[in-house]
């Protein structure tokens, strides 16, 4: 079972590149969780799925040199969730479909993948932990960095491209 958490449901096995196959495959379960309980189910969902993840994390690198394999996704999938949370806000705010924001969607993603693959600041103190719990955190601050980059991003296009 915790393998199959870690990888969220083998989405970490795919190759190349498997953070970016975690984080793809983290967005039509995001638009799932959105459609059915909005906001605040993806809010709940990326809090469970913290938590699940980091039991999931601990069972697969229990005992094992790799502190951080690249087969578990998990935490991208909970940083990706975070990085949506904008988007599923606005989607609400609006009262529209999730899928018009599409630019947000791009934008979650391209942010989270490059706030994960960089590491600044505080993702690369949360990866160099080397525990389950940094495997976690550094997605999730990554994640926040990326909702907060989508919200920057998301405000201009509002305000100044009308």
């Amino acid at each position: 079972m915790s393998k199959l958490i870690a990888t969220f449901f083998g989405a970490g096995l795919l190759r190349p590149a498997p953070g970016t196959w975690g984080s793809l495959a983290a967005l039509p379960a995001a638009w799932l969780i959105m459609e059915w309980a909005g906001f605040f189910g993806l809010l709940f969902c990326a809090f469970i799925v913290f938590w699940v993840g980091y039991w999931a994390t601990l069972e697969e690198t229990k005992g094992k040199d790799d502190h951080d394999p690249s087969e578990i996704v998990i935490d991208e999938v909970a940083g990706q969730w975070i990085a949506l949370l904008p988007v599923a806000y606005g989607a609400g705010m609006m009262n529209v479909e999730t899928l018009r924001l599409w630019p947000g969607w791009i934008a979650a993603f391209l942010f989270f993948r490059l706030f994960d693959i960089l590491k600044p600041g505080p993702v690369g103190w949360a990866d160099r932990k080397h525990d389950a719990m940094g495997v976690m955190l550094d997605d999730v601050i990554a994640g926040v960095f990326a909702a907060i980059a989508v919200i920057v991003v998301g405000s201009f296009f509002h305000t100044v491209m009308g």
